[in-house]
């Protein structure tokens, strides 16, 4: 278990808000308009799935803000 702080902590939380900031206006952006034009059906489990993908890789980056390790 950690005593002291790190670094990694309040950067990781801070480029996580930025890389979500970011992935949002890309999404809002450029597909968006694509989207927007489908049925709301077809709408909902892609912009369902745009979502939760950005989950994957955050193990990973929560893990390296933890240990400092990337696994």
């Amino acid at each position: 278990m950690r005593e002291t702080p790190t670094w990694r902590i309040p950067i990781g939380v801070l480029g996580l808000l930025f890389a979500l900031c970011a992935y949002g206006l890309l999404i809002a952006k450029y597909l968006s308009p694509v989207i927007g034009s489908w049925h709301v059906l077809l709408q909902t489990p892609v912009y369902l799935a745009l979502g939760i993908v950005w989950i994957l890789p955050l193990k990973r980056f929560l893990i390296w803000m933890e240990t400092g390790r990337w696994g």
